[in-house]
């Protein structure tokens, strides 16, 4: 499992980070004890999906929690867990710029905001030193922040990007789910063949019936070559679900058929794909 320690000053973005890093499929606790990091890797371990990237952000909000970082640090490395601490700085220029444009104060404030980013940056340099990634996010919005963490810890797109394939029926009304609806209704429908009329796309020979038109296969051709071209756009986008629906009349034949086999040509590929026939 691949564990981020996120840490840093109050301000600097921490909050953005995990936004972040959940958009991108990691496992993300918020202002976690440190004492509790092994004993939380060892109950999601036992989950039935296994869980391969972690974040855990940790700062001063946890008071006297955060002085257990060190002691956890030090029984994940005795443990053999890998983990990599990554520390959001800012000037503290930026910093009361940012509490003063929230109106909120410093979570260490005595009589004043500056007072405690001073006593934060001390109590954080050790922190600060062990860090394996250190950014400045002084002159950064979110959007770039996220960026960069992208950049430094996405995996490869396909690893993070899920799709979801769905049939539907247009009689039934369109999916309200869909990112992309394809309509399939210009293809030879099974539904007027005797044989096929009370058989779904679920099976084989209904499907055989859909794609053996030309037609058919010209269009999953097409459509594929377009969706694969969309997928890197989506990703830079931020976008890291696609909800993609096949849809004909009744919901039974042709879109079931045509999902089916999107599904199918997707997993082949590498995709995380998933398939639901709506109105069967």
């Amino acid at each position: 499992m691949e564990i981020i320690i996120v840490t840093g000053m109050s301000g600097a973005g921490k909050s953005s980070a995990y936004d972040c890093f959940e958009d991108i499929g990691y496992y993300c606790i918020d202002n976690m004890p440190p004492a509790l990091i092994k004993d939380v890797l060892e109950l999601i371990g036992q989950g039935k999906r296994p869980v391969g990237h972690a974040v855990f952000v940790i700062d001063i909000r946890g008071g006297e929690f955060f002085d257990d970082l060190k002691n956890a640090l030090k029984s994940l490395g005795e443990a053999g867990a890998g983990y990599r601490i990554l520390f959001l700085d800012a000037s503290d220029e930026a910093l009361l710029r940012r509490f003063n444009e929230t109106r909120r104060s410093h979570p260490l404030a005595g009589s004043s905001n500056l007072e405690g980013i001073e006593k934060e940056r001390r109590r954080l340099l050790d922190v600060k030193r062990a860090a394996d990634v250190v950014i400045d996010t002084s002159g950064m919005k979110a959007a770039a922040l996220s960026e960069e963490l992208k950049r430094l810890f996405l995996p490869r797109a396909d690893d993070v990007f899920e799709i979801n394939i769905m049939s539907f029926g247009y009689k039934y009304g369109l999916p309200a789910e869909a990112d992309i609806v394809l309509d399939v209704r210009f293809i030879p429908n099974p539904f007027y063949v005797p044989r096929l009329k009370e058989l779904t796309g679920n099976n084989r020979k209904v499907r055989d019936y859909v794609m053996g038109s030309e037609i058919s296969r010209a269009f999953r051709d097409s459509a594929m070559q377009l969706f694969e071209g969309l997928v890197p756009g989506f990703v830079k986008e931020g976008k890291y679900r696609l909800n993609l629906a096949f849809g004909c009349t009744g919901g039974r034949h042709r879109s079931v058929s045509m999902a089916i086999v999107f599904h199918e040509l997707l997993q082949s590929r590498g995709y995380r794909v998933s398939l639901t026939h709506r109105d069967i």
